[in-house]
């Protein structure tokens, strides 16, 4: 179970106003002192917004402890920079943990997004029956297993139906309902559905209908939607997908839960709504229908539903699709700020530059193709601090050694000519994440607002620095 890097924005979670913590995680990080350490999670499933559960920075004896609170078993990842590792946690347990020596310098050399690699987290003090031991000889035996009949179950192909039944032979189906049970049993169907060696209909009625929704469950909820994805956005026997679209618009809530009523896999009201939400997920992402009504749907279905869950989840969707909407709208101006080092370990804060037009470049002084874009800066620079005052330029340094920078800009042939604002990440790779910087070199403009210009900034090599200064 990995998790290699975090996808995107993380979602900040106070669970400070909780009045009790009832899961402890104990832990030594060999070469760990001073990093910051950061204990997450999803906030639901429907979403798979991150939450930060806990964090803190590690003490200089490379110690830690973080608690959270848990009422059920729950996946959970420790990151550290730009390394994770995904883990169950359990209620009332204390987890004992050791990261062993590490090269923290690896992404210095590849790119981690692209290339993962995983925080190396070692359990201590654990035997065989540990949840997570459990699950990994579980997911060992499913990836050695796929491994050997790559060919009999490839994609491409049909996959044949008589290899994979000799794979849930190796882990029959009983009538117990642990944990673990269901992680078995709904990772094997999801399987099976994904492999289409069995149909939505039978699953559905088999571990579905009838049964209780167990909203507790991760891995329930997550085969529950895996079930339902496109099932209704993309229209049904019964509705088209330009009538879904229209009911969504008309704001008709009732009739459209009735409409999807007609379907025999929908008729019970629990699961019909849960799917609905689903569908409003997807939909809000398809050019088929219109983001503000699909909006309105949402909060209608929150506010009228006699689920509490399904209040809780159409709410925390809507906040979801809320945040996505005013980012699109601002240009990715929230976030987008930082208060960082120059060369002279003073502090430079990114809205001491509002009124400028500001084009921030996020570099690393050892890679070639950064190299070449500052210096396409500084071949322009003169001219347009000359001809055109309200643009800056900002160079932020991601080499993790502050010296590396110092010495770029202060002893170099190269920072002699490149006279303009150089800063250090100063290690915040929660900043980084923020900023989306994936790549070396990355560009953003800022307009004198503050915000974002370009989804995807052209580099200095582009020609973009030609025009730069007549944007207004």
């Amino acid at each position: 179970m990995k998790r290699l890097l975090l996808s995107g924005w993380m979602v900040l979670f106070a669970l400070a106003t909780m009045a009790q913590t009832n899961v402890e995680i104990a832990g030594e990080v060999a070469g760990g002192a001073g990093k910051r350490v950061i204990l997450g999670g999803y906030r639901d499933m429907l979403t798979q917004r991150e939450v930060v559960l806990d964090s803190i920075t590690i003490g200089s004896d490379g110690r830690f402890r973080l608690k959270c609170y848990a009422n059920y078993p729950r996946l959970v990842f420790l990151q550290m920079e730009r390394y994770s590792q995904l883990f169950y946690i359990e209620p009332g347990r204390i987890y004992n943990v050791y990261v062993p020596d590490f090269d923290w310098d690896m992404d210095e050399r590849r790119n981690v997004y692209l290339d993962p690699v995983a925080l190396p987290v070692e359990f201590l003090g654990v035997d065989g029956s540990e949840l997570n031991l459990k699950i990994m000889r579980f997911e060992n035996t499913i990836d050695s297993f796929l491994s050997a009949n790559r060919e009999r179950l490839d994609f491409k192909f049909k996959p044949d139906k008589k290899v994979f039944g000799e794979l849930e032979r190796m882990f029959p189906e009983t009538q117990q309902d642990g944990f673990y049970d269901r992680y078995v049993r709904f990772n094997l169907q999801e399987m099976k559905l994904a492999m289409r060696m069995d149909s939505r209909k039978h699953l559905v009625n088999k571990y579905i209908v009838n049964e209780p929704v167990r909203y507790y469950d991760e891995n329930y909820m997550r085969f529950f939607f895996a079930l339902f994805e496109h099932a209704i956005s993309d229209g049904t026997k019964k509705v088209a997908q330009w009538q879904m679209a229209d009911l969504i618009v008309r704001g008709a809530l009732d009739s459209w839960l009735d409409t999807l009523g007609l379907d025999p896999l929908l008729q019970n009201e629990q699961v019909r709504e849960l799917a609905a939400l689903e569908a409003l997920k997807e939909m809000f992402f398809s050019r088929h229908y219109d983001c503000e009504a699909v909006m309105q749907m949402t909060q209608m279905l929150g506010e009228r539903s006699k689920f509490e869950e399904h209040r809780t989840l159409a709410g925390s969707l809507l906040e979801m699709m809320e945040t996505r909407q005013s980012a699109a709208m601002m240009k990715g101006q929230q976030g987008l700020s930082f208060e960082l080092p120059d060369t002279d370990r003073n502090k430079v804060k990114l809205e001491d530059l509002r009124g400028k037009w500001v084009y921030i470049g996020f570099v690393k002084t050892g890679d070639p193709n950064s190299l070449k874009e500052i210096e396409t800066m500084a071949h322009f620079r003169d001219t347009i601090y000359a001809t055109h005052p309200e643009v800056v330029f900002v160079t932020v340094v991601c080499d993790r050694e502050f010296q590396k920078m110092y010495h770029f800009v202060k002893n170099s042939r190269r920072g002699v000519r490149c006279n303009w604002t150089w800063l250090h990440f100063d290690g915040n790779y929660e900043m980084l994440e923020r900023w989306g910087i994936t790549s070396y070199p990355t560009f953003v403009l800022l307009d004198p607002e503050g915000r974002r210009v370009y989804d995807w900034t052209p580099w200095p090599a582009s020609g973009i620095l030609l025009n730069i200064g007549n944007r207004k």
